[in-house]
């Protein structure tokens, strides 16, 4: 059985997170299967907030170079969480 912990893999702390944190925007990195019901029932499940919207978007992964060898890093789904007035995320 799939875990909300299993769905949100982390909270991404970022500069441009930081600058979308006062519009109640949180960016998340989620299970790449996971679809927006579910992601806004862990995020509600996890954070005890009230979630107003998820939009979700795929992050393709980058060409790396490794002396003569070219691969690419894993593709990766990205959430991003509008919160419902007056509530916010503690993070520490």
């Amino acid at each position: 059985m799939i875990t909300c912990y299993d769905i949100i893999k982390a909270l991404l702390r970022t500069e441009k997170g930081a600058m979308f944190e006062s519009d109640r925007k949180y960016f998340f990195q989620v299970a790449s299967k996971s679809n927006k019901i579910e992601i806004k029932k862990a995020i509600e499940e996890i954070y005890k907030v009230k979630v107003a919207s998820v939009n979700t978007t795929m992050v393709p992964g980058k060409l790396k170079r490794v002396r003569r060898e070219i691969g690419r890093t894993t593709s990766w789904k990205k959430a991003i969480v509008t919160l419902k007035e007056g509530q916010k995320i503690e993070t520490t």
